[in-house]
């Protein structure tokens, strides 16, 4: 299944991909749905459900509110490289992403008014099925609702500021997150062998890479997790991106009033965004 959360004259709504067609299963939230274990359920409604012009859906986040949504930092090797880390990591970088820091699919990543360092970051997304805590990496994925692809615009000189990036992260609507969730039978290959992740910027490729490339592998980041944490149904794991970022070019290569950047993985979907300046964004609203 290929999931998405929609709104209709600011209802919540499901919503779902039939083939080529895009429907809607309803009012309802997909944060719910997994808290009750009710996802297998909507195989059933989807075959029935009434389409949607695909045009004019209202897209939300994959999950708006999620209980947790932890990232990972330098979790491709040729990013770290690019970043001036030469040594391996001994163990990841976790940081916080707040639910005021996500957009959706199709919708505006907003530049704020203090920076002009609003950088790309093309990444996959795991997405907790149920409740958890001390997961032995062989059953790490058992545990695992899903996959979606994010795009976490970093405001570089903020990150920078201190020795803790979570400021830099947490800009308002600067972490698009989207289009949709794909249950794991629908990847056309296992995880571990990896999928296709393409960042495009005005249809330039700016990233090229596996997710197989991964340092620490979607199984070693929720069991680290786990030991610590309880990990809910509905927390997402944002895993990383590979090289190519604007910040590591010369000159750097930034976002813009106006761009339009795409992150796609295959058989997960493309989420697309247009950059808009806050300041554009408030006076339009």
């Amino acid at each position: 299944m290929h999931l998405f959360s929609h709104h209709i004259n600011n209802v919540a709504r499901l919503g779902a991909y039939r083939g080529s067609e895009t429907v809607d299963l309803g009012p309802g939230s997909l944060l719910e749905t997994l808290q009750n274990g009710a996802l297998p359920q909507l195989a059933g409604a989807i075959a029935a459900a009434p389409v949607l012009d695909a045009h004019t859906v209202q897209f939300l986040p994959v999950i708006p509110n999620p209980p947790k949504s932890i990232c990972v930092g330098l979790n491709y090797r040729e990013h770290r490289a690019e970043a001036g880390e030469s040594k391996t990591a001994d163990y990841p970088d976790f940081f916080i992403r707040t639910a005021t820091s996500l957009t959706h699919h199709n919708g505006v990543i907003e530049r704020p008014q203090c920076s002009q360092a609003l950088d790309f970051e093309g990444e996959l997304v795991i997405i907790i099925g149920k409740t958890a805590r001390h997961i032995p990496a062989s059953q790490a994925l058992d545990v695992i609702a899903g996959y979606s692809v994010f795009n976490e615009g970093s405001i570089r000189d903020y990150q920078f500021r201190a020795s803790q990036w979570t400021w830099g992260k947490n800009f308002d609507r600067t972490g698009a997150f989207g289009p949709c969730l794909a249950t794991p039978d629908e990847l056309p290959r296992s995880i571990k062998e990896g999928l296709q992740l393409t960042t495009r910027l005005n249809g330039q490729i700016v990233q090229s890479a596996s997710t197989s490339d991964l340092i620490f592998d979607i199984p070693a980041l929720i069991s680290m997790l786990s030991e610590g944490m309880t990990l809910q149904a509905g927390d997402v794991i944002v895993t990383g991106t590979p090289s190519g970022v604007g910040l590591a070019r010369t000159p750097p290569l930034y976002m813009r009033d106006g761009d339009t950047v795409e992150v796609e993985i295959e058989g997960i979907g493309k989420l697309r965004n247009i950059i808009k300046d806050e300041f554009q964004q408030a006076a339009a609203a």
